[in-house]
């Protein structure tokens, strides 16, 4: 939405509404797909089904093929898009945490609404605990100091920039490589779902 706003093509209660829209469709589609139950999200983690792995990575291979074809055709300046600033030891850490959660709570943030707006009184309990952290991160953040805000600190940092080829060629081999992936992820779930039936 940020390059549409900043270009002044429409105003924020214009946005907001749009906002609103692909925010219910995309939950919609979340629960469609199953993602609102947290058996779907925990059977990743030991390989049984790995259906979030595949949407979401398919997900974030459209999204950067079309930001890279609308950027090269100029219809959108890619210095409008938000690119999150690295900090690669806090956001390793960070990851590593939220993964644990993920595990453990068998939801994601955004499919823990999904799912409390369906009724799941796990994705409740998830949701509160999820509320109660980011409280008290909010309230703890001076702590961390330096760790939070300079470890490993690289600004806007973009994969072309760290193997210094051209974002074509980078965007071929991730494309690539999510295909192998995904022949592999079908792979390991037909391997370790024979296996658990014997």
């Amino acid at each position: 939405m940020a390059p549409f706003l900043v270009n002044g093509y429409f105003g924020d209660q214009t946005s907001y509404i749009i906002e609103f829209i692909i925010g219910i469709a995309f939950g919609f589609i979340l629960e469609r797909s199953g993602f609102g139950k947290s058996t779907k999200l925990a059977a990743q983690f030991y390989f049984k089904d790995l259906t979030v792995f595949k949407v979401m990575f398919t997900t974030i291979i459209v999204a950067m093929m079309l930001v890279f074809f609308t950027t090269g055709f100029g219809w959108l300046n890619f210095e409008w898009v938000g690119v999150n600033e690295t900090y690669l030891w806090s956001q390793i850490l960070g990851g590593a945490l939220m993964g644990v959660g993920f595990v453990v709570g068998g939801f994601c943030p955004g499919t823990s609404i999904v799912a409390a707006a369906t009724g799941r009184i796990d994705a409740v309990f998830f949701l509160l605990g999820t509320l109660v952290a980011m409280f008290g991160w909010g309230e703890t953040v001076e702590l961390w100091g330096d760790f939070y805000t300079k470890a490993g600190y690289y600004g806007r940092l973009t994969l072309d920039q760290v193997f210094g080829l051209p974002t074509g060629v980078v965007i071929f081999f991730i494309v690539i490589g999510a295909l192998a992936l995904f022949y592999g992820a079908e792979k390991v779930e037909k391997l370790v779902n024979e296996g658990s039936k014997s």
